[in-house]
């Protein structure tokens, strides 16, 4: 340690040093505890054990690694308020809300044990006409040792989900939490290494800031994950392209909800304002602008602004909303409401002084520019853009237009599912609010800037093992395609037979 004098450093993180990282109570911010920065040797430490342990977990089987998950899932059931309250500390979010993290971990892990070897194991493939003699089928296997970078706003649940997945694929991982919450990562490697002492290697925790997480990518991973800002994801991904080392970029979003002129205006707006308010605002699946109907907008303006005045913030056990654990995020969360209001828009609930030094209020935009900051930008804080539409046509149109395309929500009664089909995103709930979160078996990310690659469900499985074909030869064949030593004509004799067959199977095509 340089010195005795705290001060607010990268991200909002209380450093002391470039070793150290000191966490911060985000409610008070009181210190809260300290933990040594990895560097290059560490890193490159993690990666090796991981490798030496890959392969004989893999051996493992899938039986062999669901006996070992399954005691993990009860070591985390187990040991879950543990993990709650300090969710809690380090992020600030509710203890309720902490407790979605524990329970969406446990699911994660029985979708995984009930799906990974249906999913992941060996499929029998079709046979060729053109080499009949021949038997296929596919296998699926782990890269070997994966990265996951992780966020601070789902710091459990978040990269636990992919660490799930990782390692019921049969690969080893490394994760390295976010700055802002250290003590979390750390408690999921505890939990792997009570539950499972025989393979302490397979789940490691590295801690520190950017660097460390470009040391790990250059100690030589086999795939990485990552969750976080669209700049940073931008330079993972040109990192990792020099080495061609496979990535999953989960990015930011600004995500929008259309509410048509039939939606039940009750049911959306109680909806909206969770989808948009929960966990702070804290989420890249926020539900951040409304496209809602001008038939409609100024009775469901008046239903949301009413729920949103009710929303409870603060770090008692009663908060449904809690502090913005990054002090950095406050300045663009005025900002975004500032910019909108300076560009006509009214703030039916809360406005700039919603936004505090540790906490920030809801707040309601209505006659949000289409091209301010709150409706362009993610805001990530507990806001919400109302802008008014002509019909559901132009609300498709506006979210598609966009440099997003994560998550989204349609409300009508009539017609949601063929409004939610036209939208350009990787996942939409229908009157409803960010159910594609909560279901391990739905498929979750996105395109453009909001990233590629998906977690969660078979997509999610498959996204931690790459397909290995296999063809073996059953007996001799009338001629052979893959020797030089065919008979003349036989391949013009092959192309016949199998044109008679198509045309048999289909009639003859005229001309």
């Amino acid at each position: 340690m340089t010195n005795n004098s705290s001060t607010i450093t990268r991200d909002g993180v209380i450093g002391y040093d470039a070793g150290e990282i000191v966490t911060i109570d985000p409610a008070t911010g009181a210190e809260f505890a300290r933990y040594p920065v990895a560097g290059k040797e560490e890193a490159a430490a993690a990666v090796a054990a991981a490798r030496e342990v890959s392969g004989s977990w893999w051996d493992l089987g899938f039986e062999g690694r669901a006996e070992r998950l399954r005691a993990w899932q009860r070591e985390l059931a187990v040991s879950g308020e543990q993990g709650v309250a300090l969710i809690h500390a380090e992020n600030g979010k509710p203890l309720e809300e902490a407790r979605v993290e524990v329970l969406g971990i446990l699911e994660h892990l029985q979708y995984a044990l009930d799906n990974a070897e249906r999913v992941l194991g060996r499929r029998e493939v079709p046979d060729s006409l053109t080499v009949p003699n021949q038997r296929a089928w596919v296998e699926y296997q782990p890269y070997g040792v994966v990265g996951v970078i992780g966020p601070w706003n789902f710091p459990l649940l978040t990269p636990g989900a992919i660490l799930v997945e990782a390692v019921a694929a049969g690969n080893a991982a490394i994760l390295k939490p976010s700055q802002i919450t250290p003590g979390i990562g750390e408690w999921i490697v505890a939990t792997w290494r009570r539950a499972v002492p025989d393979f302490p290697d397979v789940l490691q925790c590295l801690n520190g800031f950017g660097a460390t997480g470009g040391a790990l990518i250059e100690a030589g991973l086999d795939k990485l994950a990552f969750t976080g800002s669209v700049a940073t994801g931008k330079a993972v991904a040109a990192q990792c392209a020099q080495t061609l080392t496979p990535v999953l970029l989960e990015l930011g979003g600004k995500d929008g909800v259309i509410v048509a002129e039939d939606a039940d205006l009750g049911d959306a707006a109680r909806h909206i304002v969770w989808g948009s308010m929960q966990n702070t605002g804290h989420g890249c699946i926020s539900l951040e602008v409304a496209y809602v109907v001008e038939s409609v907008h100024d009775e469901f303006v008046e239903k949301i602004s009413e729920l949103a005045r009710q929303v409870r913030v603060g770090s008692d056990e009663n908060a449904e909303i809690g502090p913005v654990p990054l002090p950095t995020q406050i300045p663009i969360i005025r900002e975004h409401i500032q910019d909108a209001l300076r560009r006509g828009a009214t703030a039916t609930v809360g406005g700039p002084d919603a936004v505090g030094d540790r906490y920030v209020s809801p707040t309601v935009l209505v006659g949000v520019s289409p091209d301010a900051l709150a409706a362009t930008e993610e805001t990530f804080g507990p806001t919400l853009a109302v802008i008014k539409v002509a019909d559901t046509d132009e609300a498709i149109a506006r979210i598609n237009s966009g440099r997003y395309g994560l998550g989204s929500a349609v409300f009508s009664r009539d017609r949601g599912e063929a409004i939610a089909r036209r939208l350009r995103v990787g996942m939409t709930s229908i009157n409803d609010a960010l159910v594609f979160s909560i279901n391990p078996a739905v498929p979750f990310g996105g395109r453009g800037d909001s990233g590629y690659g998906r977690k969660q469900g078979e997509e999610g499985l498959r996204e931690f093992a790459y397909p290995h074909s296999f063809t073996a030869k059953t007996g001799p064949a009338q001629f052979s395609a893959t020797t030089f030593g065919r008979p003349a004509g036989a391949m013009a004799g092959a192309l016949a037979g199998v044109r008679d067959r198509i045309l048999a199977a289909g009639g003859t095509n005229a001309g």
